[in-house]
């Protein structure tokens, strides 16, 4: 792969320390949520991130398919949920939904634009046959 865009960032403390991008944009705080035996749910957390950069990508990539096929949308929206969990190694996973609402075009047609955008998205190719990703999408 040529790269045509790199950026890197730094953490000390783990899941309970301190994020920054080496260009300081990025600078803050990161602590385990409740559910993994955080004492609050006010902080990001990796999985926030990962969802928060996901959904920006994908709707990017939607919005690419949407313009090389000539089609007239509504505003796209596209909402990434990302879990962890533990897999049947002992170690940890993620799993991907992504949601996309696609107004004015049908649902099959809609269905279709997520697909190929599944396609094309960095994201989803990063993670193809490690991480599972479901496919919604609506048109409201």
């Amino acid at each position: 792969m040529k790269a045509m865009y790199t950026i890197g960032a730094s953490t000390t403390g783990g899941r309970n320390g301190h994020v920054k991008s080496e260009n300081g944009i990025l600078d803050l705080e990161v602590r385990m949520p409740i559910a993994l035996g955080g004492a609050n749910n006010n902080y990001t957390n990796p999985e926030m991130l990962f969802a928060a950069g996901y959904s920006a990508c994908f709707d990017s990539a939607l919005n690419l398919i949407i313009k090389k096929e000539k089609i007239q949308t509504g505003e796209t929206t596209v909402t990434a949920n990302v879990s962890i969990g533990q897999n049947e190694n002992g170690g940890f996973g993620l799993a991907v939904e992504l949601h996309a609402n696609i107004p004015g075009v049908s649902l099959d047609e809609a269905q279709s634009l997520i697909e190929k955008a599944h396609q094309v998205c960095p994201y989803s190719n990063a993670i193809q046959g490690n991480v599972e990703a479901k496919l919604t999408v609506s048109n409201d």
